[in-house]
């Protein structure tokens, strides 16, 4: 079944289009939804360390955590709860390197042209507890940021380097979020910006750690560059997607769901376009599925974002929604999503990708559509969903093996359904045999082969 991840997207996209016609329905362009989704090889061509870099923080002092600018031989950056260390106990190469606690913040406060490939060293602080740290860039000069790759945990008091196969062009600055740890430390060094020819769109190669989004893989291989619009990768820190700028929907939106996710907090029911979409990109609006016979369905679900306010709100990114049929979205698809939570209620936790493919759906209007608001948005002709179920523990990516559950659905975006979502099972084989995706691809092959060719019975 591997063989088959290999097929051409280009007739996945037209699988709804050879359903029967109703009249005055907006048909997708040919040109515009019978699209591969796009990814390059990386390039092999030397790369140039940007002027400035690599940044080593050996030509300034900052002995206080204290929030100040600081000005570096890259240029000016921001350190917030972070200073310029130089005791024995800071990792370091040469006698400096920048540590950072609590969620503090280390800013670059100036663009660079172009990042092709970011490099980091990285460790905790001498015997300080381990801590998780992301890299989040901008492109409009600050003024709002996206994560890029993977979260990283610092474990070793030994400088590491990571390395973010960033592919973006133009204008773009960079900082480091640390998100937990509490008080424990961690230093950064030798942060260095690389540039080639422009064509690095590889997915990051850090491998992420326990509960990140995409922990068991990157299935269309999406790269945050808009040079891939069909296959755009939106990285956040409560789920991450592959976007297609043509059909206005997520192809695929990947997120881990562990008891600490599940609170009280009430649904936030804060349906709203997403601004940080690349320039010039539709931003489809919370009104835009209005009189469309469709609900705004949600890929990763306000459900499962219940623990903060924060959390539960970005689930209603339009960008996270897809035209669902009523009877699929509050129905099977509603009550998997039910039961796939007390599974971790039950003690467990879960890795979910999901998405949709084909053009054309049935929605309570009747007849078959193609599109929504004016065109704009495709309606899918499928939604399916893959689910992986692990019981509470570390090191998850190695717990995954031949006889882990695998829950995979796929069901048709019709008002026609039945109610029960177990009719809709599956193998995550027949999934990415009709979306061409590697679904579980950090899974070693082996274990693949293994689950991927069952279907849930439980």
């Amino acid at each position: 079944m591997k063989a088959l991840k290999k097929l051409s997207l280009m007739a996945v996209l037209c699988l709804g289009l050879a359903a029967c016609k109703k009249e005055n329905q907006i048909q997708p362009q040919t040109n515009l939804f019978e699209q591969k989704l796009n990814s390059k090889a990386a390039t092999a061509n030397a790369q140039a360390i940007v002027a400035g870099f690599p940044e080593n923080f050996e030509s300034a002092t900052k002995g206080s955590y204290t929030t100040a600018n600081v000005t570096l031989t890259s240029g000016s950056w921001s350190l917030n709860d972070a200073l310029i260390g130089n005791l024995a106990a800071d990792a370091k190469n040469g006698s400096q390197s920048a540590r950072i606690r609590n969620t503090g913040i280390l800013s670059m406060n100036f663009d660079v042209n172009g990042a092709d490939v970011v490099s980091i060293a990285h460790a905790k602080y001498g015997t300080d507890a381990n801590s998780t740290w992301q890299l989040w860039y901008s492109t409009n000069g600050g003024s709002s940021w996206l994560q890029s790759g993977s979260t990283i945990t610092s474990s070793s008091a030994a400088l590491s380097t990571v390395t973010f196969n960033t592919a973006i062009t133009g204008n773009v600055r960079f900082q480091i979020r640390k998100i937990s740890g509490g008080t424990s430390r961690i230093n950064i060094d030798d942060f260095s910006i690389a540039t080639g020819d422009g064509g690095t769109t590889t997915p990051p190669t850090t491998t992420p750690g326990d509960n990140s989004n995409l922990l068991m893989g990157n299935p269309s291989n999406a790269v945050t560059s808009t040079s891939s619009p069909e296959n755009y990768l939106m990285q956040g820190t409560y789920y991450s997607s592959s976007y297609s700028k043509s059909r206005a929907v997520p192809n695929w939106v990947s997120w881990h769901i562990g008891s600490s996710d599940l609170g009280s907090t009430s649904r936030q029911d804060d349906f709203r376009a997403n601004n940080t979409l690349p320039s010039g990109w539709y931003q489809v609006s919370n009104s835009s599925y209005s009189g469309s016979g469709f609900d705004r369905g949600h890929n990763c679900p306000s459900g499962d974002r219940t623990a903060s306010v924060a959390s539960n709100s970005s689930t209603f990114l339009m960008s996270n929604m897809m035209p669902q049929a009523p009877n699929n979205n509050q129905g099977p698809w509603a009550d998997l999503e039910n039961y796939t939570r007390s599974l971790v209620t039950a003690g467990n936790e879960v890795y979910v990708i999901c998405g949709s493919y084909g053009s054309g759906g049935t929605g309570s209007n009747g007849g078959i559509t193609y599109t929504i608001d004016n065109g704009r948005i495709n309606v899918p002709a499928s939604t399916w969903k893959v689910i992986v179920v692990l019981p509470n523990g570390s090191n998850d990516l190695s717990r995954v093996t031949s006889s882990t559950r695998v829950i995979t659905v796929n069901m048709p975006n019709t008002n026609g359904l039945n109610t029960n979502w177990r009719t809709y099972r599956t193998t995550v084989n027949a999934v990415e045999s009709a979306t061409g995706y590697d679904i579980l691809s950090n899974v070693p092959v082996a274990v693949q082969n293994a689950i991927e060719a069952t279907t849930d019975n439980q």
